[in-house]
């Protein structure tokens, strides 16, 4: 029988007992958001314990990445948060380009910047109607979608791909934007703010909603920042940080754009950073369309195809191969042994790139700063004293990806 909400007595025989089990959570739960396992052990229906375990997905993109060029490695970065592949592409360019010393066109700068705001809006719609869904939300998942296929549109339009799309390349970007994309995406901003109000008039007040999400999951501001969280999931407890203000890069610099943030670090407040958040990137890439300059679209040292050192020599040794391909093995050169981190802000927080070179044109050592796999850890956290239910709740407010946690 239920004693209360918080406890469920177990009886043995004639003896009532309050003995704690464990259940798993996962890996198959369609609440977890992908294949991440939860062991929770449980006083009734509290949490006292919840350990998350993952690796079901791996794919070993980081020691891939030791065996291919700077340029082949580009579309794995698709396959990280393939919600947001775009971003992805947008932060591997940047840590790469640091490392060989590439100047961007400014052009190519609005243009990335123009897309890396796009895909936060699919990252965070997505994350919208999968986490209304989870709580009971059925109606917002339909029309956070409707949204979302308006924008994975566009960048078929642009690229020709909708989800994994590689369109950002080492230096640029890989194609022209064309005047109808600009015309569809700047129309696509004047009617979007109104679509968020739909989204808020169906949940932002919603009593259940309210219950589900108000004082579940706190997080101090302290706690968040030891706990390694960043993006909207350290936000909404408070802290102003964001890597496009903090360490601006492409054309963040030249728009102007507010950081929301939280106070309570529940996931109310969690949820309301990304829901502000999509104003700003609205209006992020309203600017860059206005203010889009001429120009080239790629760094004119940018290499194609910046090939391993083996093949380096082949090529070299074979006067077949045409004089733009000896070319690039002398582009080689340009590589120097040392290492480098760059970070971007991506729709689930700081996705960061950090590149161990010994001068062979490929990495001796790569490394993903991935915020899905630090969410994941502060799970044992935020969940520790919680419902079950809030669970659910909490692991949606995290917003996080196995794809780039099992990376």
């Amino acid at each position: 029988m239920l004693e209360n909400k918080a406890q469920l007595r177990l009886v043995k025989g004639d003896e009532a007992t309050h003995e704690p089990y464990t259940i798993a959570m996962g890996p198959q739960h369609p609440a977890t958001h992908g294949v991440l396992k939860l062991d929770l052990e449980l006083d009734g229906e509290t949490v006292l314990e919840c350990k998350p375990t993952v690796g079901f997905l791996h794919r070993g993109v980081e020691k891939l990445a030791e065996n291919l060029s700077y340029a082949q490695t580009l579309p794995l970065t698709d396959r990280l948060d393939y919600i947001a592949s775009m971003a992805n592409n947008v932060a591997y360019s940047i840590a790469v380009e640091k490392l060989l010393d590439i100047e961007v066109p400014l052009r190519a700068k609005y243009i990335r910047t123009m897309v890396m705001e796009m895909a936060r809006l699919t990252g965070h719609l997505l994350w919208l109607a999968t986490h209304a869904l989870d709580i009971g939300a059925m109606t917002v998942f339909l029309y956070c979608f409707r949204e979302r296929e308006i924008l994975l549109d566009m960048f078929e339009e642009i690229c020709g791909a909708r989800l994994t799309t590689s369109y950002t390349c080492i230096g640029g970007v890989r194609q022209d934007v064309t005047g109808h994309f600009l015309e569809s995406l700047y129309d696509f901003t004047e009617d979007f703010p109104s679509k968020i109000k739909e989204y808020e008039t169906l949940i932002d007040k919603n009593r259940i909603w309210l219950k589900r999400t108000q004082d579940v999951g706190i997080v101090s501001a302290e706690d968040a920042v030891s706990l390694g969280l960043t993006g909207p999931t350290l936000r909404g407890s408070g802290v102003d940080y964001d890597v496009r203000k903090h360490m601006p890069y492409d054309a963040y610099p030249y728009v102007k754009f507010e950081v929301p943030i939280g106070s309570k670090g529940d996931v109310y407040d969690r949820y309301r950073c990304r829901m502000e958040e999509m104003h700003q990137s609205n209006s992020i890439i309203r600017q860059c369309i206005e203010a889009l300059p001429t120009g080239p679209i790629r760094a004119a040292d940018a290499p194609d195809l910046v090939m391993p050192y083996g093949i380096q020599k082949k090529v070299a040794a074979d006067a077949t191969f045409s004089s733009g391909i000896i070319k690039l093995v002398k582009d080689s050169e340009r590589y120097i042994e040392g290492d480098v981190y760059v970070a971007a802000e991506v729709p689930k927080g700081e996705l960061g790139f950090y590149f161990v070179s010994d001068g062979k044109g490929v990495p001796y050592r790569m490394h993903i700063r991935s915020p899905s796999y630090i969410h994941i850890g502060a799970l044992s956290f935020l969940c520790k004293g919680q419902m079950v239910a809030d669970v659910i709740a909490i692991i949606g407010s995290v917003d996080v990806v196995l794809g780039e946690c099992d990376r």
